[in-house]
């Protein structure tokens, strides 16, 4: 079914890690049937790599095209959030949908946008965070707790 993780399986591990090694090998080129050889876009190939590379790793792998609409649940669940904090930020308007029908609907373009920001302006945060820690000196003054158990 389109848009569902695609996992690898245990049989095809082999053969994903000698994927994963000849692609860093360089940009590929297919071979058809009848010997004709056709140059990987390079695209296609940095695309491939990176599933190649995830799969390896054991991560599922999904495509959806950037102009895909989504429902506020798939989009609360790409963002890792509920589905009713989903909810306020587009009614706080933090990130844009439209309606289909009744239906809110959100485009993959936008959540990922959003996304990039949501992800810039925390790491922003917390590296304020940690320098006005330094700069106050709360660095100094943590210590190493002794024995890592109960004693």
């Amino acid at each position: 079914m389109p848009h569902e993780p695609v996992s690898l399986p245990e049989s095809e591990a082999v053969q994903i890690r000698e994927l994963n090694r000849l692609l860093q090998l360089g940009s590929p080129a297919l071979v058809g049937a009848d010997g004709e050889r056709l140059e990987l876009p390079d695209a296609v190939f940095r695309l491939l790599k990176d599933i190649a590379r995830n799969m390896q790793l054991g991560r599922a792998i999904v495509l959806i095209p950037e102009n895909q609409q989504l429902t506020t649940q798939r989009a609360a669940d790409l963002l890792g959030v509920s589905r009713p904090h989903l909810i306020k930020l587009l009614e706080a308007r933090e990130l844009p949908y439209h309606k289909a029908g009744s239906h809110r609907r959100i485009y993959l373009k936008d959540l990922a946008v959003y996304q990039k920001r949501r992800d810039l302006e925390r790491k922003a945060a917390l590296d304020r965070i940690a320098k006005e820690a330094f700069e106050s000196g709360l660095y100094d003054r943590t210590g190493i707790p002794e024995g890592g158990e109960d004693e």
